[in-house]
């Protein structure tokens, strides 16, 4: 294994599958000591990498995840931002692109690899894919050229391939290739080589000081589009008290039903300040709602395009800024502007 020019890299365990062990007892998954989990495996010695661990007490089941845990995981790479040239944020695969989203946008111009990863089996059994996934991503977190990181950005790699986090989505329950970025190419390829794309990945402004923006907004509804949707359900989210802003999962290129009810709720919700970001449900391509007419009476109602973002980036990207005092006009230019790469201009 190639050194990797005397790196360092503080591997961070949030909680999920990578770290369990089979409880004799009960048959279920249980956490592990992450330092026991890091000494059992070998192949990482033959890095000329500092590795060291830190561990959330107790671990944090992705399922359960919130907003809080982004904070304290943006909180601690601070900390920790002058002792290490990269991070690897060990998580549950169930929401590690909401938390990869999140932390591209809290994290301004941090100049550091930080790579989420995980597992789909817990890393001591024995057809693991948690283990090539942990040694791939260290040396990717610690890869280094003329003196910066290869790939200064929050990332997820994860099955031989490495995602910029905010493109990145999980399809998949069963197999080992549990994430895929539908709009934007992997940033690089493991083999018996790591093929970079350096062309594909995103450059800091190294004059720049980093920042870490912490006041995230949950105020956010999410309505996926489907036919026959209820009136009264539609319409008692849109008028949830201190809700300020409105996702809409909607079909193909941006259509939703044109119902006169719907499209007036829309209205009114707009006229009172409410953002409404429309989405595709689609798995790849983007919203363009002036394509066809049921798009454009959404745009005509308030909706803005959400281009070709995820649901999770487009979920993050909105809590970080509607925490980021803004005006709401403000906010609905800077939702249709690429701030981390999450979009295609």
């Amino acid at each position: 294994m190639k050194s990797v020019n005397n790196s360092s890299v503080l591997i961070i365990y949030t909680g999920g599958t990578i770290g369990m062990v089979i409880d004799p007892e009960s048959g279920a998954y249980r956490p592990f000591d992450i330092e026991h989990l890091i000494s059992g495996i070998p192949e990482l010695k033959q890095f000329d990498v500092r590795i060291e661990t830190l561990s959330f007490d107790p671990p944090v089941d992705s399922a359960d995840l919130k907003p809080e845990i982004w904070v304290r995981l943006a909180d601690t790479l601070k900390t920790n931002y002058m002792h290490y040239s990269g991070f690897v944020i060990l998580h549950g695969t169930d929401t590690m692109a909401y938390t990869a989203s999140a932390l591209s946008f809290m994290l301004k111009d941090f100049n550091k690899p930080v790579v989420l990863t995980g597992s789909q089996l817990p890393i001591q059994t024995l057809r693991t894919d948690g283990k090539e996934n942990l040694i791939t991503a260290i040396e990717i977190a610690a890869e280094r050229q003329n003196g910066k990181a290869v790939v200064p950005e929050v990332c997820i790699y994860f099955q031989n391939k490495l995602y910029r986090g905010n493109r990145s989505t999980k399809i998949n329950a069963d197999y080992f290739n549990a994430f895929d970025s539908p709009n934007y190419p992997p940033l690089a390829d493991a083999g018996i080589t790591i093929r970079y794309r350096n062309e594909l990945i995103r450059y800091p402004d190294y004059d720049k000081i980093p920042t870490v923006h912490t006041n995230l907004d949950s105020n956010i509804a999410l309505i996926k589009i489907f036919p026959g949707m209820a009136r009264r359900v539609v319409e008692r989210i849109i008028e949830t008290e201190n809700l300020r802003a409105l996702i809409l999962e909607t079909y193909g290129s941006g259509n939703a039903f044109t119902d006169e009810w719907f499209l007036n709720a829309l209205k009114n919700a707009n006229e009172k300040g409410l953002i409404i970001l429309n989405i595709t449900q689609c798995k790849g391509g983007a919203v363009a709602m002036d394509t066809y007419e049921t798009g454009k009476k959404l745009e005509d109602a308030g909706a803005i395009s959400g281009r070709d973002m995820t649901t999770e980036a487009a979920v993050t990207k909105l809590m970080y800024l509607l925490g980021s005092g803004l005006t709401v006009e403000e906010i609905k230019v800077f939702a249709q502007l690429s701030l981390s790469g999450e979009l295609t201009m």
